[in-house]
């Protein structure tokens, strides 16, 4: 039986929805996705995660500062606090249930901050001699490259040392989390991947594998390698 794979989701003028191209990245790979809605009942997050085989936490609007005990700044962007908060509680279950996770982008901000970690605002404003990572070409353009630390599980998965990826963030990963390492870095130093040392599959990634599914195969092997850590 195909793994179920819970997708969060998000808002926009009251409604709930994730791109397509995560479903089909998704199904593509062999899993089945569901979109997660938003709430705060832990006996609800509980129920939704018994019900599924792993999480796969998606882009979207930046992360309120205050979770990780800062000020916002000016080029901080909109938030969805009703989502950040859904989410931080999921990532805590879903560490409790050892559930596999994939993150991405906004995702991978989330799942650090989640576990005690915190993000720069706008790295646009916050540091300098950067790549474009807010690229202008289509989502399927592979715009930058970057280095995967060898020995890293994203290094296992994607067997290279460096790839190009597509980029559409100007939030990343400040100080990482307790129990986590950096998996991957852009040229100008931006964190670009982390893993959890300590369990099986949590992956973050700032990029958007979906967005490359059809042609890009290191994409394609890191849904492939999700879906297979979400089988058991």
């Amino acid at each position: 039986m195909a793994p179920v794979i819970g997708l969060t989701a998000d808002i926009e003028s009251k409604k709930v929805y994730v791109k397509e191209d995560y479903l089909t990245a998704i199904i593509n790979a062999g899993g089945t996705p569901i979109i997660f809605p938003h709430t705060t009942d832990p006996v609800m997050i509980q129920g939704l995660m018994d019900k599924v085989d792993g999480l796969l936490l998606t882009g979207g609007a930046d992360i309120d500062p205050s979770l990780y005990g800062e000020e916002p700044l000016l080029g901080l962007g909109q938030l969805t606090p009703n989502r950040d908060q859904f989410e931080m509680q999921l990532v805590k279950t879903a560490f409790q249930k050892q559930c596999p996770i994939l993150a991405i982008c906004r995702g991978n901000s989330m799942l650090n901050i989640a576990r005690g970690g915190s993000s720069y605002q706008d790295i646009n404003s916050q540091l300098s001699n950067l790549v474009q990572h807010k690229q202008l070409a289509p989502r399927d353009h592979l715009s930058h490259g970057i280095q995967i630390e060898q020995g890293s599980r994203l290094n296992q998965v994607l067997g290279a040392d460096r790839i190009k990826v597509n980029s559409f963030h100007h939030q990343a990963i400040k100080e990482v989390a307790p129990g986590f390492r950096v998996s991957a870095v852009a040229s100008d130093g931006v964190i670009e991947g982390i893993e959890s040392v300590n369990e099986p599959f949590v992956i973050g990634v700032q990029w958007h594998p979906g967005s490359l599914i059809q042609e890009d195969h290191y994409a394609q092997k890191l849904f492939l390698a999700f879906i297979q850590a979400c089988m058991g």
